[in-house]
């Protein structure tokens, strides 16, 4: 750790492995702030969906990103890196101190804050309207196929089974008048804080199994009216997500809700893999025994701040 600077503490990991539980009680102990880096958790209208921090955790330490926003406000890991950056500098950490703990399992999320992102234009909403209609009236074999002509290095790159990554290649491309991929430089940029990143491990049919148990927890909640509340609303890139997907085809009448229920289950252990495959390409992150998490969270924290 460079002598001066403060410690951003990062617990991430796949959804339900415990990362809410071991943020609060390292932000108890080191009596900091936890920064919420969940890309959906920060939308107000959908606590119970996002499994959101309960008014009993958020009494025990001061939250970040935690629903502020409107469902139809556009925001994204650029916004998310200066907010953060932003609200770090107004802390005013001390130095060889915690200055916060950052947690959540959007991987992109921590990414922009821990390592930088690259500078891309901002969409307008004329290149939005255009993308997204040709999207809805063509397909997303079609965008692909247009992402391919005008950015090849991209199209042989992005995620092509999420039509978000897909429609926001096309549109960075058709914004900044060059190819998307030519803009990323790869660097990481220099930060004012050193950071530790944390991961608590389990066997994968554990994980599996806390999946399972939290989505019936969620429903039992009140996940269905709570879906329903925003229904009406399901056009919204905020709300293209796990969980309201599935209930929105039931309200549709597409699939009845048991077979709703079974695929959140599903469609969220499949969100899990693909953190876990993020997580295995990071040689930084430290993993965690789920039985002794905290204490070698606190060991690992102690041997960084001491560290010259």
């Amino acid at each position: 750790m460079e002598p001066g600077k403060p410690l951003l503490v990062v617990v991430t990991g796949p959804t339900a492995s415990g990362k809410t539980g071991l943020a609060l009680r390292l932000a108890e102990t080191f009596h900091c702030d936890i920064i919420s880096a969940d890309s959906r958790q920060i939308y107000r209208e959908i606590p119970i969906g996002t499994a959101a921090p309960t008014a009993e955790d958020l009494s025990r330490a001061r939250h970040h990103f935690v629903g502020t926003l409107s469902l139809d406000t556009q925001y994204s890991a650029a916004s998310f890196e200066s907010d953060t950056l932003a609200l770090l500098e107004s802390l005013a950490p001390e130095p060889n101190h915690v200055a916060a703990i950052m947690c959540g399992g959007s991987m992109m999320y921590v990414d922009a804050v821990v390592n930088g992102i690259d500078e891309m234009p901002a969409i307008s909403d004329a290149v939005r309207e255009r993308v997204l209609s040709f999207y809805h009236e063509q397909g997303l074999e079609a965008l692909l196929a247009w992402l391919e002509i005008i950015d090849p290095d991209m199209h042989d790159i992005v995620d092509r089974q999420n039509p978000k990554r897909v429609i926001h290649a096309v549109e960075i491309t058709l914004e900044a008048g060059v190819p998307a991929s030519s803009l990323r430089t790869g660097k990481t940029k220099t930060r004012p804080f050193d950071t530790l990143k944390l991961c608590i491990d389990m066997p994968r049919e554990i994980l599996f199994g806390r999946i399972n148990s939290r989505v019936e927890t969620m429903m039992a909640s009140g996940m269905l009216e709570e879906a329903r509340t925003v229904y009406p609303q399901r056009q919204l890139n905020s709300l293209n997500t796990v969980g309201y997907k599935e209930l929105f085809a039931y309200f549709d009448g597409a699939m009845d809700l048991d077979t709703a229920v079974a695929r959140i289950a599903k469609n969220t252990r499949v969100y899990a893999k693909k953190q876990l495959t993020w997580l295995a390409k990071d040689p930084s992150v430290r993993r965690l025994n789920a039985d002794s998490a905290y204490e070698q969270a606190i060991a690992l924290i102690q041997q960084k701040l001491h560290t010259p």
